[in-house]
């Protein structure tokens, strides 16, 4: 039976032998569960973490986590990380896309706590793990969604898609490009072809969960690798 994550993290923390409670709840909570060095790479993961990021314990091991997601997400992690192995949070928690090898983006909820080595009368002792929980459910019930390694932008493509993400009204959007209206709601039209949506709110939608924003700043941008050069 799946556990949700709050539940399966609390019945970790509470055990008095954190190796043994993570050893009786690693097979058991349905929800992925991996165990990261300080360095946050990968020293050991279940069956379910391995399965949503769709790799063999050989490929995964040694790995660093924050590799494992796409880059939209990946620097708030590694901020995320290091807060909790430098002791200044208890607790990170984030919504993230795992890559698979195939390109695959995975739309999870991670929870991090960082586990003190040995306890002293002092307090807690140095960090020496961090517990990290991958809870994939796609909305919906639907399954991954396939990154789209075929979609590249044109510079002013992406322009646009920026501005329509920040909500810039047409005839500001076209006034600050240097085009028509006519021009954008042209190339507007196409690129809903091109994600197959059917409006501009869905565009938008689409264009964050497949990854094609940097989701760490505002006004919004499309990443790089994206556009066509």
């Amino acid at each position: 039976m799946s556990l949700s994550g709050d539940t399966v993290m609390s019945a970790l923390l509470d055990e008095t032998d954190f190796a043994e409670g993570f050893r009786s709840l690693f097979e058991q909570s349905g929800i992925g569960i991996a165990n990261l060095d300080t360095r946050m790479r990968l020293r050991e993961a279940n069956a379910d973490f391995l399965r949503e990021v769709d790799r063999e314990p050989q490929d995964a091991y040694g790995r660093s986590f924050p590799a494992l997601l796409h880059r939209s997400v990946r620097q708030r992690v590694e901020h995320g990380l290091t807060e909790l192995i430098a002791g200044r949070r208890e607790r990170f928690v984030e919504r993230v896309l795992a890559v698979r090898p195939d390109g695959t983006l995975v739309p999870a909820g991670m929870t991090a706590v960082a586990v003190p080595a040995v306890a002293s009368p002092d307090g807690p002792g140095e960090i020496d793990t961090v517990l990290v929980l991958l809870h994939a459910k796609p909305r919906g019930g639907e399954p991954p969604a396939a990154a789209p390694a075929r979609v590249a932008l044109q510079p002013m493509d992406a322009r646009i898609l920026e501005g329509v993400a920040a909500g810039i009204p047409t005839v500001k959007l076209a006034s600050s490009l240097f085009m028509s209206r006519g021009g954008v709601e042209y190339r507007v039209t196409a690129l809903l072809r091109m994600l197959r949506v059917p409006n501009r709110p869905a565009l938008v939608s689409k264009a964050h969960s497949i990854g094609m924003f940097d989701t760490a700043v505002w006004p919004p941008r499309v990443h790089p690798e994206y556009v066509k050069n």
